[in-house]
This record gives C-alpha cells, sequence and structure tokens, in this order.
C-alpha cells in the first residue's frame, strides 16, 4: 500500500469512497476535518426549506457567526489533538480559523469548505514559519570573520542525535566545508565509539577522551582544533540522559559556558510528537535553544512535532532528518513542510525536491 503523507490524509480512502458514494461531483476533498460532514452538507442543503439544522444550516442566513462554527471548530480541535499536536497550538490554529471565518459572507454551502480549508492551510503556514538564519548563512558569516561556527546538539537518547551530526559532517563537507566532530559524551563508552562510527564513514575529523572524562573540555579542544586548522564548523555530541535529571542539565550549562556555542540545537524524534515537544521545552528553559532539528520526519504521518515544536519554544526548525542514510537530511523550508502537511497524494516525498 502507498505510503500515506500528509497530516490528516490518514483516513484518506474510507473519505474518498463516502465522497462517490454522497456525491460524483464534490469537489476536491480538502482535510479529514471536514470531509466527514460532507454527506451531511448536502443533505442539508437540500432539505433546508423543511428543516434549516444541522452544522451548515446558516448557509440561509449567508454570514457566518461564531455560534455557526462551535461544531466544526470543536471537531478541528479535536482531530489536531489526536494528531499529537500541543494544546496550545491547537487552541492558536481554531482561534485563527474561527478570526478567518467569522463575519463571511457566503453563497452557497460548498463555500464553508473551501473557506475553512484556506483558513486552517493559513493559519499552518504562520504557525511552522519561524523566521531565522540557516546554519548554511551562519558559517558563512563565522567564516568572513576567520572563526568556526560553532554548534551545540542537546537531546534525549534514541532520538537520533549521534547519527543526525554524522549526517551534517557529510551534508556539509560536500558543500565543501571541513567539520570536525567533539565527541562530549563522556558519560558512555558507546556513545563514544558511536560518534567515532560515524566520523570514520563520513570521513571527519573526530576529538575524544576517555570515557568519564571532563565533557566540557573535550568540546574546547575541539574548538581550538578547528581554529588552529582553519575549519569552519564544530559539531559536539553531548550526552543526553532525560531531560528532567539536574546533572544533565548542569552538564550542558558547563559544555556552553565553556565552548561558547553559536548554535545550540536540539534533536528531538518527530515520531514522539507531544513528547518532543516537552522535551524541547525543558531543554529551552534551561539553556536557551537556538534552533530544532526532527528526525524521522519521512515516517511521520501526523505532523504534530512539526507543527508544534517551534512555535511552543519560538525558535526555528533547521534541519529534518528523512531516512536512515547519511544524504537523509534536508534544510527545513516552511512552504515544503506545509504542502506535506496538507498532502493527499500518497506518493513518496522526494526529499530532494525543496
Amino acid at each position: 500500500e502507498p505510503k500515506k503523507s500528509g497530516f490528516w490524509s490518514r483516513n484518506k480512502e474510507e473519505d474518498t469512497e463516502e465522497s462517490e458514494e454522497a456525491d460524483e461531483k464534490t469537489e476536491e476533498k480538502k482535510s479529514r476535518f471536514w470531509s466527514r460532514n460532507k454527506d451531511n452538507d448536502s443533505s442539508e442543503e437540500n432539505d433546508e426549506e423543511e428543516e434549516p439544522s444541522g452544522m451548515f444550516s446558516f448557509i440561509t442566513a449567508k454570514t457566518i457567526s461564531e455560534k455557526h462554527l462551535e461544531d466544526i471548530l470543536w471537531e478541528l480541535e479535536m482531530g489536531l489533538l489526536e494528531g499529537d499536536v500541543a494544546m496550545e497550538v491547537a487552541s492558536a490554529v481554531v482561534d485563527s480559523v474561527k478570526d478567518d471565518l467569522v463575519g463571511r459572507k457566503i453563497k452557497r454551502s460548498n463555500d464553508i469548505t473551501e473557506y475553512t480549508y484556506n483558513a486552517l492551510r493559513n493559519a499552518v503556514a504562520e504557525i511552522i514559519d519561524i523566521p531565522g538564519k540557516s546554519m548554511t548563512e551562519m558559517i558563512e558569516a563565522k567564516k568572513a570573520q576567520g572563526e568556526p561556527l560553532v554548534v551545540m546538539f542537546v537531546g534525549i537518547n534514541g532520538t537520533g542525535k549521534t547519527t543526525t551530526i554524522g549526517k551534517l559532517a557529510n551534508y556539509y563537507l560536500k558543500k565543501g566545508y571541513t567539520p570536525v566532530i567533539a565527541a562530549a559524551d563522556t558519560f558512555r563508552a558507546g556513545a563514544i565509539e558511536q560518534v567515532n562510527y560515524h566520523a570514520d564513514k563520513v570521513g571527519v575529523k573526530l576529538i575524544k577522551h576517555q570515557k568519564g572524562s571532563d565533557p566540557a573540555a573535550v568540546a574546547f579542544d575541539a574548538v581550538e582544533h578547528a581554529k588552529a586548522q582553519g575549519k569552519e564548523l564544530v559539531l559536539i555530541d553531548t550526552a543526553g540522559r532525560m531531560q528532567t535529571n539536574t546533572n544533565l542539565m548542569d552538564e550542558m550549562k558547563k559544555i556552553k559556558r565553556v565552548a561558547k556555542p553559536d548554535l545550540v540545537v536540539f534533536v528531538g524524534d518527530a515520531l514522539t510528537g507531544n513528547d518532543a515537544t516537552q522535551q524541547a521545552s525543558k531543554f529551552n528553559e534551561a539553556i536557551d535553544l537556538d534552533g530544532v532539528i526532527l528526525t524521522k520526519a519521512d515516517a511521520d504521518s501526523k505532523g504534530g512535532a512539526s507543527l508544534s515544536i517551534g512555535y511552543v519554544i519560538k525558535k526555528p526548525i533547521l534541519f529534518l532528518g528523512m531516512g536512515q542514510g547519511y544524504d537523509d537530511i534536508k534544510e527545513y523550508d516552511a512552504d515544503w513542510m506545509l504542502n506535506q502537511l496538507f498532502s493527499e497524494s500518497g506518493e513518496e516525498v522526494n526529499i530532494n525536491e525543496a
């Protein structure tokens, strides 16, 4: 079965069958949030004079009021929450849709479907587009100053943080830069071995100390190495014990104080949805994040993390992990993400398309 993509295309096949049975000439199906009411809409339009009731019965009034939208906005909010969208984000989307629709004049029942779709798309577009400089732009700016860009990566174990560092090293090697990786997760010997594996695979220098050594010292040495060798990018791997661990947060603060990173980037698993957003919030409160990278974005059919995380912490998404290979990473593009969230094609995502 073809891979389903898009935030609300999960029930596409079922919705399509219902729409075709109800009316073969129904306009192109939009989000599942309102496609489930399409049959009711058609019957209500036909029976308006006899019994003007139901979700879209207000079409006789020609003007949309807040009262008329109660049912559809409730369903929209429930659908967002089911998709692992954070509560405050779901509320923001619903409020935006309501503000966009209330007071609009309509001529036919189908107008409400089109207006609601457009209002929702506009609301989501605003939420996922958090302004910020790209990492590539920042590398160039630091290079002009004769300094490397220092990036510190944080996040809990199991989110793909170390693999993401390997992907970014490969990404910027292919762009003509020379990265160096710091194995500053000295809490586990396995973590040093893992980052060493990725550094060897992509062909970049790894700065490492023994297990149990000071993580901040490793990060400092990597920065000094990059400056001495004229390398443009330092990628600092860090420990990822639970985000509520006070010692871990103190360790992150020390690394940040010693290495003085230009960017502190949270790496989160898109498949964990609201959990990733909560983790990012914890790290942001402790050490002040500058951006986010979401892994496994290619497998996320709900879209909750991509829709919520930037809005909640007010920091931009920088990259998306799109698969297992070193080339499977792309710089975040809000327009591309918007199209993915509203996609109903069910086709495989082409990660090379911006």
